[in-house]
């Protein structure tokens, strides 16, 4: 009986080991859960521009993603948590729309590299076109309704997951973490890829 009690005992402080090697603390519960694709494990990365951390996770989110499962679908989230921020959201969007998201690390080092003021609709297209972007068919694409809609559901997602600040990093819609949960860049990657273990 005793050895029944000890072993029992022994497989329960083992389990609160494996709990207490994912510290609570790295990550926040996102509440409500928010519903995501089926089948998929949805990681959202949620960013902005304008953000100096966003632009250092940057390069680390680029080769972290090639490195992820095939049941995760990854997506790129630009949040504007004012009106000011709406152009880059269409900025973001447009580059999706005319196939150049190769030149979205690019728009982080002309901002925080370069110091480009790049702040506004009229100066961003420009930049694009210095980048071999057709003008009339990014103008177009800012001003979409696609565009634009995809916007509104960016908005909608950072509002769902209670996204207070950026780079966020949210996990099967039950889970964020960030540099200031998780201690830093690199560790931000890390507990997520805790998180989608759990899945």
């Amino acid at each position: 009986m005793w050895k029944f009690i000890s072993r029992v005992l022994a497989i329960s402080f083992l389990a609160v080991g494996t709990v207490a090697a994912q510290p609570a603390d790295t990550f926040v519960n996102v509440n409500p859960p928010q519903p995501t694709e089926p089948g998929k494990i949805v990681v959202l990365e949620f960013f902005a521009y304008t953000c100096p951390h966003c632009a250092v996770l940057e390069p680390l989110v680029a080769e972290w993603k090639k490195t992820l499962p095939g049941d995760v679908a990854f997506s790129s989230v630009p949040v504007a948590f004012n009106q000011s921020m709406k152009p880059f959201q269409y900025f973001y969007y447009a580059l999706d729309a005319v196939g150049r998201l190769d030149l979205h690390p690019k728009f982080f080092a002309a901002l925080h590299q370069e110091k480009k003021r790049l702040f506004n609709q009229e100066a961003m297209i420009d930049w694009a076109v210095d980048q071999g972007v057709d003008r009339a068919k990014f103008t177009a694409a800012m001003e979409s309704f696609g565009v634009k809609s995809k916007a509104t559901r960016a908005d909608q997602l950072a509002k769902g997951y209670a996204i207070q600040g950026t780079p966020s990093v949210a996990v099967g819609g039950r889970y964020v973490t960030s540099p200031s949960e998780a201690g830093g860049y690199q560790e931000t990657l890390d507990v997520a890829n805790q998180l989608i273990d759990r899945f």
